[in-house]
């Protein structure tokens, strides 16, 4: 007799991320939509959150615009990675126009937490948390 548990669970096959990509390609010849990350960038995420708030959604052009002159010291690695993207783009598809592009999804992740302490009155010590964000940049192209 066959002693089977009903409890158990059967485990679904799953294709990566990567592979699903890898066949979009092959299938269409390029890719629907193109991804550029930064880890390890040594900034508050909840500073970054505002640079990336602000170009969420704009054309490519836009948002390069409003992060070369924006006041905000994390609009220079997200207008890096923002290039990096577009060069991606590019690379991805020689026939791709940077003018279609826009600003799919943008997401800002925490990363790891340096401990630093400082000392303080009575001989205690406080701790200093210097933050680390990592961001990811999905462009896509308009129809």
């Amino acid at each position: 007799m066959d002693t089977v548990k009903p409890n158990r669970r059967v485990k679904k096959s799953k294709r990566s991320p990567r592979k699903k990509r890898r066949e979009e390609r092959e299938a269409n010849g390029k890719l629907a939509e193109v991804r550029a990350r930064l880890h390890h960038l040594r900034m508050a995420p909840r500073k970054v959150r505002l640079v990336a708030d602000m170009i969420r959604g704009k054309d490519v052009d836009n948002a390069l615009l409003l992060l070369e002159f924006s006041a905000r010291l994390a609009a220079r690695p997200v207008l890096t990675l923002l290039k990096s993207a577009v060069a991606n783009a590019k690379n991805d598809d020689e026939r791709r126009d940077e003018g279609n592009l826009y600003i799919d999804k943008i997401w800002v992740d925490a990363g790891r937490t340096l401990h630093r302490f400082r000392p303080r009155a009575m001989g205690r010590a406080s701790r200093i948390r210097k933050k680390m964000s990592h961001i990811t940049i999905v462009l896509k192209e308009r129809e």
